[in-house]
């Protein structure tokens, strides 16, 4: 997570973290979704309760690469049914980390997250065996993508000869030690949409996950992509709104493809927490945050959830209450208004990650936190749920700050919103 310049701001008082604190045991009563039961005595609670499972680098799962099919497995089905014991009900398994595949893909290598070799067949199908052990597990299984990382590293080279970056290397741009795809060329949005879309047609996941990355968070240096701002770039007042329209039609055109071939399945997107700031633009969140999404990932998070382009929006919101430069007070509030009136059902994305933390200062070294998060949340109706990052912490809870909001907030099963 990138971070952000700290400058003074109004905080949240002592006070108001007192009564969050109160509350967070009584949430239901005040807000948000309410515990009931059908005439069996079965839980009829309906929200959210995601955790994401990251791939890339092997962050949460497999714990390394190269381990045998059978130890795969296990972890894998081990990090499920720690979803099942804290009472979640939606796991997004990072499927597509960089520009490959944890399915038997036409169109890109087996990940390297797997046997520690891009291309080396595991000897299972990933994904397919995700979507049955979470379906025989009441979950749902989200299918996460990243649609323009190619490497963690800027070695063309590096990839497996068939790899269509290699084919392709005009698609490339190299930028702060990674490969990435251009997305201003025609020819990569539609391949990216084709080689995810092969998971869509192939398996019957619940969701299609997008995270923040779209393009590259700012680094040192340029973007070179003036060759395809030249080409396709004509229409547009600068190089920003170019860019800009490149991700809007990904994001609609994958939107609509995703509806056509199976009817159902949800598309989702969980982006940086600030769209803009209101410095920026008086319709931006009080916020002083270092990264924008709409200027800086020429992401306009903001108009796909007012236009309905997606079906769920998950924010992340990895800041504390009381934050000066991005208040997890400011914020929720603000993205519950952007969602009032859409389609669009608005989901919170928490960082579980960072409770316990000692480098993440005193707000997360108190095991309640995310408690008060959810406590306030459930004021604004528009909330319908949260997802935890990741699912490495979800399982191991070092700092019990799971077990916190299980306790506080989790106390019967619920179903996933339709």
């Amino acid at each position: 997570m990138v971070r952000m310049k700290r400058m003074t701001r109004r905080a949240f008082t002592v006070t108001a973290l007192s009564a969050l604190t109160v509350a967070a045991g009584t949430a239901t009563a005040r807000g948000g979704p309410h515990p009931a039961a059908d005439a069996r005595g079965r839980s009829t609670v309906t929200e959210m309760r995601g955790m994401w499972l990251a791939t890339v680098d092997n962050r949460d799962w497999p714990s390394r690469a190269g381990l045998s099919a059978a130890r795969q497995y296990g972890e894998l089905v081990a990090l499920l049914d720690a979803a099942v014991r804290c009472r979640l009900n939606t796991v997004m398994l990072q499927v597509r980390p960089t520009a490959d595949a944890l399915w038997p893909s036409p169109y890109e290598p087996w990940s390297q997250y797997l046997t520690g070799v891009q291309g080396g067949d595991p000897g299972w199908d990933p994904l397919g065996t995700a979507v049955r052990e979470a379906h025989a597990r009441g979950l749902e299984l989200h299918a996460w993508f990243n649609p323009y990382r190619i490497a963690r590293h800027a070695d063309l080279s590096r990839l497996t000869a068939s790899h269509p970056a290699r084919r392709h290397p005009d698609w490339v741009v190299s930028y702060g030690g990674m490969l990435y795809y251009n997305p201003g060329l025609p020819a990569v949005r539609a391949f990216v949409q084709q080689a995810m879309l092969d998971a869509v047609r192939g398996y019957p996941v619940d969701g299609v996950h997008f995270d923040d990355y779209f393009y590259p968070y700012p680094v040192a240096g340029q973007f070179f992509d003036d060759d395809a701002y030249a080409r396709h770039g004509g229409g547009f007042p600068d190089r920003a709104a170019w860019r800009r329209d490149n991700i809007d039609r990904l994001v609609r055109e994958m939107a609509e493809a995703v509806r056509r071939i199976r009817p159902g399945t949800r598309f989702g997107i969980s982006p940086f927490g600030v769209w803009r700031n209101a410095s920026s633009d008086p319709r931006g969140s009080d916020t002083w945050a270092a990264v924008q999404a709409y200027d800086d990932l020429h992401a306009d998070t903001r108009t796909w959830v007012e236009e309905g382009w997606i079906d769920y929006v998950v924010p992340q919101l990895y800041w504390n209450i009381g934050f000066p430069a991005a208040d997890y007070a400011a914020l929720l509030p603000w993205w519950a208004e952007v969602a009032r009136g859409s389609r669009t059902q608005l989901y919170v994305g928490e960082a579980l990650y960072k409770a316990g933390d000692p480098a993440q200062g005193p707000a997360w070294r108190d095991p309640r936190e995310l408690s008060r998060h959810l406590a306030f949340a459930a004021g604004h109706p528009e909330v319908r749920g949260h997802v935890f990052f990741a699912g490495t912490e979800v399982a191991a809870d070092p700092a019990g700050a799971m077990a916190r909001v299980v306790a506080d907030h989790y106390r019967q099963p619920a179903s996933p919103p339709r």
